[in-house]
């Protein structure tokens, strides 16, 4: 059988306060769905709405075994309830939507499409984009460049929701705070094979946006721990060994420039601010060393104690399916 071929689907949906648009995106969704050649399940995880979605939730599943509801306690935010509708997820390929009605149901074929080819995310970009030019389009492709060259990841539009993920690649990126957005990149960062394709999108017909340009400074930061993940998380101390470095490199310059300044022009040291810029410096350094060797600790204890790797396997031959890596080399130790 082709490893490529995608048998079923996985439907995640986070719905908040999404009354009015879930039959019409349970009636588009079907429509895709049961005319789509795959097994395929909708997963709609209710974020704590209070505008009545959760009771058309339940209806919606009570006549459709197809449609499986998580509802949260809270409202904990979009990357909350995905990750709570990806870890749910059984089938082959995990897709993901906005609840309301701006991403195009019709272009899942097209995106498992690309999936067969060989991918393992492919996103969306919402080139024709039907939103509100200063409060979401601008600012959304200025962060949307800020990330592309920061990461050094192409893309043309992070923020668009409509995605497919294999399931195995899906459930093990952890999705904390607002990350969400940024999930072509942590899988990228993982090995997977990403691809980006043209999406339709159309204009909110009902309810509000939950997004404005406040969240401007919450991608920012989040772009900040992106950054530090892909690059730094492994070995923390590449970044701040350096940093830490460079600093006591400038406190022992400094301090070599205060003693020729005494010795060869008679300059009072205790008036010579390269005296305290060469103590600040070499103990800010030393700080950062001692960071660095607490964020190598840091980084052990994630990969140890969670059972994680800094690796992630694509295929596997000739091993049992069952069977993990760490229990096939316990087995081959114990032989």
């Amino acid at each position: 059988m082709d490893v490529d071929r995608v048998d079923s689907v996985s439907v995640v949906v986070p719905i908040y306060n999404e009354v009015e648009n879930l039959p019409l995106l349970y009636n588009a969704l079907n429509d895709v769905l049961t005319k789509f050649d795959r097994e395929y399940e909708m997963i709609l995880v209710d974020d704590g709405s209070q505008d009545g979605s959760k009771a058309v939730l339940r209806e919606l599943a009570a006549k459709d075994s197809h449609v499986k509801v998580i509802e949260l306690r809270a409202n904990f935010g979009q990357s909350a309830a995905m990750s709570a509708g990806i870890q749910a997820a059984s089938c082959d390929v995990v897709v993901t939507l906005d609840g309301d009605l701006q991403n195009d149901p019709t272009d899942i074929p097209m995106m498992i499409a690309k999936i067969e080819e060989g991918y393992d995310l492919v996103h969306g970009w919402r080139k024709n984009r039907q939103d509100a030019l200063v409060n979401r389009k601008l600012p959304s492709k200025a962060a949307n460049w800020l990330i592309s060259r920061t990461t050094g990841f192409p893309v043309h539009d992070l923020g668009c929701t409509l995605k497919a993920i294999r399931r195995e690649v899906a459930q093990e990126i952890e999705l904390y705070g607002e990350m969400h957005r940024f999930i072509p990149i942590l899988a990228h960062w993982r090995g997977a094979k990403c691809a980006e394709v043209v999406t339709k999108h159309h204009a909110r017909r009902f309810g509000e946006s939950k997004y404005g340009i406040s969240r401007v400074t919450r991608v920012l930061l989040d772009l900040i721990t992106v950054k530090y993940f892909i690059q730094y998380l492994v070995s923390p101390m590449k970044l701040f060994g350096f940093v830490g470095l460079m600093c006591l490199a400038l406190g022992g310059l400094s301090g070599a420039a205060t003693i020729f300044l005494k010795m060869f022009h008679e300059f009072d040291m205790t008036g010579n601010p390269l005296l305290l810029l060469s103590v600040f410096s070499t103990m800010v350094g030393g700080q950062f060393l001692a960071v660095g060797m607490l964020g190598e600790l840091g980084s052990r204890m994630y990969y140890e104690v969670r059972g994680r790797q800094p690796y992630a396997v694509r295929h596997m031959l000739n091993f049992d399916q069952h069977i993990s890596i760490e229990e096939n080399r316990n087995v081959r130790s114990a032989a």
